[in-house]
């Protein structure tokens, strides 16, 4: 895959525009913090024989599977950033070939095929502008790391032959802080809404903090408590569970930055 050189530091002030170009490049990194302000969003492509299984677990499975657009058969374009490729402009993506992992590429151009059907989904990383707006601190972006992500012991509910567990990041919060977070990001349903869990990870099945299954460890400050939010890495978690015979992600953490501002995810 050659040597590309990794974003070591959030860019908040990038236009959305030049972040996609600098990964069209070769930049990777997780894309924390990166245009402030735009919405971000995970992608999957499947066979289009299987993107009605896709759809329907989505809607089964709204909190870490909130669709924001579908391409048709074979599109690489999308309304929420006109003029993007989506096989080019993520800094990272995962290529699966019968529910195994085979690639981690950063352009996907030569294995994408005309009959995938890409699915854009609401990401986390949009309410973190509103977070740190109202004080909460982002201990990822603070350490320079990806956000923790891990696989519960709450299975999504089932749709055609896709099923899987549920998928949280976490965020380590100031207790006195919880409400706040709580509250403004379950004015964004569209991008995963408000935690599905604060406190005892193992109420989620989760052993171990410190061992996440996608993304970095965190360390959490005296006096936080882990805040949980459905992911949209659920959907890989699917993949795996169900093995399709082809898809395309991005890499947990790399996500697609669009054009669309946060604040059209905002309700209330």
């Amino acid at each position: 895959m050659g040597t590309t050189a990794r974003a070591t530091s959030p860019r908040a002030s990038v236009p959305p525009a030049d972040a996609r170009a600098a990964f069209r490049s070769g930049l990777d990194g997780p894309t924390a913090g990166w245009s402030d302000g735009r919405t971000q969003a995970n992608l999957i492509a499947v066979p289009a024989d299987w993107a009605y299984d896709v759809l329907l677990f989505a809607q089964r499975n709204p909190r870490p599977c909130p669709v924001l657009d579908v391409t048709e058969p074979g599109g690489v374009t999308t309304a929420l950033a006109p003029g993007a490729d989506l096989r080019t402009d993520l800094p990272r993506y995962r290529v699966w070939r019968d529910g195994r992992l085979v690639d981690e590429p950063t352009d996907v151009t030569r294995v994408w095929r005309d009959d995938l059907v890409a699915f854009l989904v609401g990401c986390s990383f949009t309410f973190e502008g509103a977070l740190r707006g109202a004080g909460v601190p982002l201990r990822h972006i603070e350490q320079g790391r990806n956000v923790s992500m891990y696989v519960t012991g709450r299975q999504c509910r089932p749709a055609g032959r896709l099923h899987g567990p549920l998928v949280v990041s976490m965020r380590p919060v100031p207790a006195g802080l919880v409400d706040t977070a709580r509250r403004l990001t379950a004015l964004m349903p569209a991008v995963h809404g408000a935690p599905v869990h604060a406190g005892d990870p193992a109420e989620l099945g989760i052993e171990d903090l410190a061992r996440p299954d996608f993304g970095d460890p965190v360390e959490a400050h005296p006096g936080d408590v882990p805040v949980f939010w459905a992911c949209g890495v659920t959907p890989q978690a699917a993949l795996m569970a169900s093995a399709p015979p082809f898809a395309i992600t991005h890499a947990p953490g790399h996500m697609f930055v669009t054009d669309v501002p946060d604040s059209d995810y905002r309700v209330g």
